[in-house]
């Protein structure tokens, strides 16, 4: 036995040596973007030979159909894939976790309160919970965990009061109660830990790394940043309208639409398409400004914009359009606000004539003249009202207050404006 155990720790010292662990951080919130990442990660994980993956999760939750597109990912890959909850694994991020292999928690990590809720913080309806809950389930089910926690901590009616979660509330689950209950394999506090439960201390260790394109992506994917960046978007390119020259409302509607298509396009949602529909919805909005077409080309371009926006987006056609009304809202209330208000001018007010023409400024049709006034003369014709007068040396076409006078009234001239003589009988 003793000649035996220098082998058998040689052995133990080579355990997971030459096999290759690739850690990838899941972070933040669970949207579109942290999905585009994670998909190149774990591609680029087999394709690296990676033998296992380890999905380093600390996120407060997020969008569902980001989980459950992302749940697809873990479960379509060969490689095994651990769930690590470093701190936190919340709604969505529970979700994550339930889908890999196994789970590992820190001790004082939680997994849980995976209730579905709307933009406003509601609950997000009916039909939409029950798709949530049936995956939670599933979720569950998928590794043989049972699956009644995993609605306790979508549904808040489910009764679980030896855990903290009494009709009413959801569940939470700390690293000590997950691994009672089935839902994690073993707690580790830090790498090393995690890597002897997983028999690969010696293995290779990967980390995959958000790039600079990345955190932009997942910066504008974010459903909150997609309405914001829209509404900058359309009301910085309607103010510069109304701006001398290209100034800083046009380098911040276009900045911020760049933005969102460049982040889209990172991530893999928007193609090439989108943003040329979107090019080519600006062009027909501009010709509609300067080629009136009774409003067909601004309505197409309205179109191909908003259809360029919603093609790039990723998002539910709900959202993006309540993104989109959100804008327009945005917009309006801006551009009153700087037009009416502030009197902001500028693109507009090259295209409409705004100068009027006054005697001031030195615009007649005829000369006055006033010097005229108090001459007086007779009339040559008949005077109904109009006709001529003779002034000595120079005959008129002179007209009266509005009465008749016969040829061989003597005149007086009145009033002259312009070409127009006024003239009564003296």
């Amino acid at each position: 036995m003793l000649a035996v155990l220098p082998f058998l720790g040689q052995y133990a010292s080579g355990e997971g040596e030459g096999k290759l662990v690739s850690f990838i951080p899941v972070e933040q919130e669970v949207e579109r973007g942290l999905e585009a990442f994670l998909k190149r990660s774990i591609q680029e994980a087999e394709d690296e030979g990676a033998d296992h993956i380890v999905l380093e999760i600390d996120t407060p939750g997020g969008a569902v159909n980001a989980a459950d597109n992302i749940a697809t990912i873990i479960k379509s890959t060969e490689v095994p894939i651990t769930a690590y909850v470093a701190d936190r694994a919340l709604s969505a991020g529970a979700y994550i976790a339930l889908n890999a292999d196994q789970i590992i928690m820190e001790p004082g990590a939680l997994m849980g309160s995976a209730a579905i809720i709307d933009q406003s913080g509601n609950t997000a309806g009916k039909k939409a919970e029950s798709f949530w809950h049936a995956a939670m389930k599933s979720a569950a089910e998928l590794n043989d965990r049972d699956p009644k926690y995993a609605l306790a901590m979508a549904d808040p009616d489910v009764d679980l009061p030896n855990y903290n979660a009494p009709k009413g509330e959801l569940l939470t689950l700390n690293g000590e109660e997950a691994v009672k209950v089935g839902y994690a394999e073993g707690m580790a506090e830090n790498r090393t830990e995690l890597l002897n439960l997983l028999n690969l201390k010696d293995a290779e260790v990967s980390d995959a790394e958000v790039s600079i394109a990345e955190r932009i992506a997942r910066f504008v994917t974010n459903p909150i940043i997609i309405p914001i960046l829209l509404s900058i978007g359309s009301l910085g390119l309607v103010l510069e309208l109304y701006s001398p020259g290209f100034g800083v409302p046009g380098f911040m509607g276009a900045g911020a639409l760049l933005l969102f298509f460049f982040g889209h396009m990172i991530a893999g949602f928007a193609g090439w398409e989108s943003l040329l529909l979107l090019i080519v919805g600006v062009v027909l909005i501009v010709v509609e400004i300067f080629i009136p077409g009774f409003g067909v080309f601004g309505v197409l371009g309205a179109v191909g914009v908003v259809a360029s926006i919603v093609l790039a987006s990723g998002q539910s056609m709900q959202y993006i359009l309540l993104a989109v009304l959100i804008a327009v809202a945005v917009t309006v209330g801006g551009s009153y606000l700087f037009i009416k208000i502030f009197g902001y001018k500028g693109f507009f007010k090259k295209i409409i004539l705004s100068d009027a023409t006054n005697s001031d400024q030195g615009y007649v049709s005829n000369t006055t003249r006033d010097e005229l006034v108090g001459l007086e003369g007779v009339a040559v014709t008949p005077l109904r009202p109009s006709g001529i007068a003779d002034f000595g040396d120079e005959r008129l076409d002179v007209v009266t207050e509005g009465g008749f006078l016969s040829a061989g009234t003597e005149v007086k001239i009145i009033k002259t404006n312009g070409s127009r003589v006024v003239v009564r009988a003296c």
